[in-house]
């Protein structure tokens, strides 16, 4: 195994809840209207410290997307997904963003998000836009 290179983002920014290791900026949130099958989630221009799992297709809320799922590369925690591709022409401007799940990570508060109990189960991407 090599030596491994993390990223320390300067600024207010949102790190692993496990390593506490720095994945996105504040400034980088482009939407904080999503949600996830556990809750919360935000759409980021920009993250680091990730490494992606297998690309897959997937149905969420607004469409068909391929995606891959990205986890923290210091602790290997699940964190979110990143958009590959989107099917519908609407929903283009999501490639390449990558959607961290709130209770997966610390805020820039330092505050972690907890899931609802009323929260359903299933793939979801909704947002606002």
């Amino acid at each position: 195994m090599g030596r491994l290179f993390l990223v320390n983002l300067e600024g207010k920014s949102y790190s692993c809840k496990h390593c506490k290791t720095n994945l996105a900026l504040c400034d980088d949130v482009v939407s904080k209207s999503f949600q996830s099958r556990h809750g919360k989630a935000y759409l980021f221009s920009k993250v680091v410290n990730v490494y992606a799992g297998k690309k897959e297709d997937r149905m969420m809320m607004t469409g068909m997307h391929t995606v891959v799922d990205i986890y923290c590369v210091k602790c290997g925690s699940y964190v979110g997904w990143k958009y590959e591709f989107a099917f519908e022409k609407n929903q283009k401007y999501k490639e390449g963003k990558s959607v961290l799940e709130r209770y997966k990570v610390w805020g820039p508060d330092g505050n972690n998000y907890w899931v609802a109990q009323e929260v359903e189960a299933g793939d979801s991407d909704t947002d606002d836009a």
